[in-house]
């Protein structure tokens, strides 16, 4: 891009950003996917000023709109990768351990863990809303090609797995739809296993790594951690 069209672009995307409300979506998208509904509420922001700063955003390339592979009556919002350099970072938490659940447990969940404890020394595991019988072996495969070991890994339920205080990240539509307890944070990725091929799997190995390259270094552990608990199937929103 010539440095005219670079310039262009630049001031495209300030002044899609120069608005406030704007820039409360692009902050709470930021580190994770959304459907309409659910940022609405998030922002408690009325649904038809809503509509309208998202139709800003997506006009200038900012955010896109995919529909869900669970409840296709759904979609879910995202930033366009490119810009998010662009975008200032919102503030860090704190997390004793950070759990990353999709529905098998047997791929996109197990790769985030395995990535996550890669790069931060906050705590990872994983588990699934319908856990399958083993890792796929497409998982491990794609592993294998990014240094990552995933041959001692499990499928497990997420009822025998969350502890109350665990930043919980959903890796996957359909768990983000169907589980009863607090979520912190969506993670739109497509399903590797749909397809079932080398390329599809690297793609979603490589979706996890940007997000929790992304995600990481605004996750610390708390000061004073507490002995997290195993939470029971009772515990929920």
């Amino acid at each position: 891009m010539n440095t005219e069209a670079s310039t262009q672009r630049r001031a495209e995307l300030h002044a899609a950003l120069a608005d406030p409300g704007r820039l409360r979506v692009v902050d709470t998208l930021s580190l994770g996917d959304a459907a309409p509904s659910e940022l609405a509420e998030a922002l408690r922001m009325p649904s038809n000023l809503l509509a309208h700063h998202l139709k800003v955003l997506q006009e200038a390339g900012v955010v896109i709109r995919h529909r869900s592979e669970g409840d296709r009556r759904r979609s879910y919002l995202r930033l366009v990768p490119e810009t998010l350099d662009l975008l200032s970072v919102p503030t860090g938490r704190t997390a004793p351990r950070v759990l990353f659940v999709c529905t098998g447990n047997s791929a996109r969940s197990q790769l985030a863990a395995a990535l996550w404890q890669r790069v931060s020394a906050v705590p990872a595991t994983s588990a699934g809303t319908h856990p399958a019988p083993a890792v796929a072996a497409g998982a491990l495969d794609a592993a294998r090609r990014h240094g990552l070991d995933l041959r001692a890994a499990s499928p497990r339920h997420v009822t025998d797995v969350r502890h109350h205080d665990d930043l919980l990240v959903t890796v996957c539509d359909r768990a983000h739809e169907e589980l009863d307890v607090p979520i912190d944070l969506h993670w739109s990725v497509p399903d590797p296993a749909a397809v079932g091929t080398p390329d599809v799997f690297d793609a979603a190995y490589e979706e996890l790594d940007r997000r929790v390259s992304n995600l990481a270094p605004r996750v610390t552990l708390p000061e004073n951690p507490t002995h997290a608990r195993p939470t029971t199937p009772k515990e929920s929103r």
